[in-house]
């Protein structure tokens, strides 16, 4: 029987700009990713389709547990908190809840859908410098934990709490100027210029609410974990500052996230799993910040971690299928597949790792990866060194668990389905995939057009 032919395409000479080593004089090397913790890439995508994102409960698990006996050995009094904004489909939350997590949310729709998930308002943190009247009522009267973001934030509290006839326990957002990472000042109150001790004696001579927590988040992606044992050592600083002048007891302090995860940015000379801090080296620098809060263990108070990306990024993948092949004007191939930057925004601020979901051979040469958008922007990877692919092939985008499903849109095409593999094998849909009914349920045309 005759093999297919190889369809034929035109020679051309292209300057070859990146060798078969890097800068350090290693071999570059793709792995093909055929199955997904167990899963055949080629069966998931048969079964729910292309694209397709992929998450593993075993990775979150381990990621999570990693963080706590990490924290538990070296400061027992804490408590992680899952950012929802991160990933906020409901099984995702479910994971991190069954693994202890509270709920850390910044809006109202976010506060809605952890209650609708079982979370008691007892365990849930609300932040944010736009919160409702009507959210704050409701985490008031529930008993949520709050962190004021700025003056007309505090005043709201007080005609709130006030009209409830409650006096309930608060936190502030605190900000800091830190020596190597830039300054997040447009949330909180500044410590350094004196706003944050300002807004805490204007709570105090309100008498409608009880400061007993401090907040900070220092940023996103932190790749120097020192940044945190400045801001640590800071706001233990406060708090004891508070303490020491003002006799106020803080009984929580929580540092937001910011984790890095193995991710490369597009700033970035090497690639983010060689120089992304690990857990260790985070909650380190951590507690040895705290090391500046006055008294006995058992006086100190309870630490809240809100990390996000750190724990989900590495457990997501996204699976695309290649479309056409093609040259570009300076020579290099382009390859087209069937997601783009309308499911996966973070390729926008990472250079994501991607490989081959099948076994692959021929010369590798400079290559860029679109997307299916009829946008110039829909780039997944501008330039990577990569082998030659064919129409059909699936390819695995990996690490793109945070931000993608809740800051994708339907644009051009519809969202699709989102699986989660469990740890014992089991793969079910956690998010079906979009149909033009979900798209067009909202919409109304009025009766004169």
């Amino acid at each position: 029987m005759d093999q297919p032919k190889t369809p034929y395409e035109k020679p051309i000479l292209v300057k070859y700009q990146n060798g078969w080593s890097d800068k350090f004089g290693r071999l570059q090397a793709i792995t093909p990713m055929t199955h997904i913790d167990g899963q055949p890439v080629q069966d998931l995508v048969e079964k729910y389709g292309s694209p397709l994102f992929v998450f593993s409960e075993r990775t979150m698990v381990s990621k999570c547990r990693e963080l706590k006996e990490l924290l538990a050995l070296r400061y027992p009094k804490f408590q992680l908190a899952w950012s929802y904004k991160t990933n906020y489909l409901n099984a995702v939350c479910k994971v991190f809840d069954r693994e202890g997590s509270w709920a850390e949310v910044v809006s109202e729709f976010e506060f809605e859908k952890a209650l609708r998930l079982g979370i008691p308002f007892s365990r849930i943190i609300l932040n944010g410098p736009c919160k409702t009247e009507s959210v704050i009522e409701k985490a008031l009267k529930g008993g949520a934990r709050i962190h004021i973001d700025h003056f007309d934030e505090l005043s709201l509290l007080e005609k709130v709490a006030d009209r409830l006839g409650i006096r309930p326990e608060v936190g502030i957002r605190v900000n800091f100027s830190l020596s190597s990472i830039p300054n997040w000042d447009r949330f909180g109150f500044n410590f350094e210029n004196g706003q944050a001790l300002s807004a805490v004696k204007r709570l105090v001579i309100g008498k409608r609410l009880t400061l007993s927590g401090l907040h900070c988040h220092i940023g996103t992606f932190v790749l120097d974990p020192s940044a945190y044992r400045e801001a640590t050592a800071k706001i233990a600083l406060f708090a004891k500052q508070l303490h020491d002048e003002m006799g106020l007891s803080i009984k929580w302090i929580d540092l937001g996230g910011g984790f890095a995860s193995t991710n490369t940015l597009h700033s970035q000379y090497l690639p983010g799993n060689q120089v992304t801090p690990s857990f260790s080296q985070y909650v380190e620098a951590i507690t040895e910040g705290l090391e500046n809060l006055n008294g006995s263990s058992s006086e100190f108070p309870l630490l809240f971690l809100e990390t996000g990306r750190a724990l989900i990024d590495e457990a997501g993948y996204l699976i695309t299928t290649v479309q056409a092949n093609k040259r570009l004007s300076d020579g290099r191939r382009a390859v087209v597949v069937d997601t783009g930057i309308h499911h996966l925004i973070t390729s926008l601020w990472y250079r994501h790792e991607i490989v081959p979901a099948q076994e692959f051979g021929g010369t590798f040469e400079p290559t860029a990866i679109f997307g299916p958008l009829c946008m110039n922007l829909d780039v997944i990877r501008a330039n990577i060194l990569y082998p030659p692919l064919k129409t059909g092939d699936r390819l695995v985008i990996k690490t793109v668990g945070a931000y993608n499903v809740t800051q994708w849109m339907q644009f051009i095409t519809l969202r699709p389905n989102v699986v989660m593999i469990s740890r014992n094998g089991q793969c079910d849909i956690i998010r079906h995939q979009e149909t033009l009914d979900h798209l067009t349920a909202l919409e109304e045309v009025p009766p004169w057009i």
